[in-house]
């Protein structure tokens, strides 16, 4: 394919209507390049902040700055194996089991982090937060929706901690 079709491709897959209707005017010059290359990034970078948005994740600590000498038993290859989302494409649950202040928030926080960065979809909330939502609900058609709601997102990350203050 030659670099006109290219660039008239990835036109047709950005919707842009005009500069397709006037393409053989346009098609030599420039312009059409860096206004497509200008319109990929753009619309990559909103599409980014719309889904970090929308996880609320809330804020965290990053994972390069986790101490990984305070649980004195960490799996970090397992962790680090999370990170690389394989478990999205398996469709299987990871779960983070420990005691109290060990850090499981932090990663799974940095996990959901990880995922919205490789365009998936993500809902972070706490158990308590999605059981009221689920619970207050009055009828079987909001129910379906609500469940409908926590369903849709590639990864639903569900905190276990009754006491989460940066999670909305």
């Amino acid at each position: 394919m030659s670099d006109p079709d290219l660039l008239r491709n990835r036109a047709r897959a950005l919707e842009l209507h005009g500069l397709l209707a006037h393409w053989s005017e346009t098609a030599g010059d420039p312009w059409p390049a860096m206004l497509i290359d200008w319109e990929e990034q753009e619309r990559t970078r909103r599409g980014l902040e719309r889904r970090l948005r929308e996880a609320k994740i809330g804020s965290f600590k990053p994972i390069c700055d986790f101490d990984w000498n305070w649980p004195k038993v960490c799996d970090r290859a397992a962790i680090e194996a999370l990170m690389a989302l394989d478990f999205l494409t398996e469709a299987s649950n990871p779960i983070l089991i420990g005691p109290n202040g060990i850090g499981k928030s932090m990663i799974a926080q940095n996990i959901a982090h990880q995922a919205v960065a490789a365009g998936h979809t993500v809902l972070f909330t706490t158990a308590g937060r999605l059981l009221g939502d689920l619970a207050s609900v009055d009828s079987d058609a909001a129910l379906r929706r609500r469940i409908d709601h926590y369903a849709r997102p590639a990864l639903l990350a569900v905190d276990l901690c009754a006491a989460r203050s940066n999670v909305e």
